[in-house]
């Protein structure tokens, strides 16, 4: 797990997620209870262990541009 703060200042703990079909997806979770969702982007890594790597070696512009590429993770996912 990560800790990122975007760009408005909102932190969010970035942590690795796999979809039912396999893709790899980094999940932005608020780290307090708030009304914020939590959103989620795939992955360029299939597998968790390079998809790991690939999370943690996002320095903070390539977490914000993967942030600005996320959308609201859907309810029951």
């Amino acid at each position: 797990m990560r800790r990122f703060r975007d760009r408005s200042g909102i932190e969010w703990d970035v942590v690795l997620g796999r979809e039912s079909w396999g893709t790899s997806v980094a999940l932005f979770v608020p780290p307090t209870s708030s009304d914020l969702d939590v959103r989620q982007v795939a992955l360029h890594s299939a597998a968790a262990d390079a998809a790991m790597r690939e999370l943690d070696s996002l320095d903070a512009a390539a977490l914000q541009a993967l942030f600005d590429r996320s959308s609201h993770r859907r309810e029951g996912e």
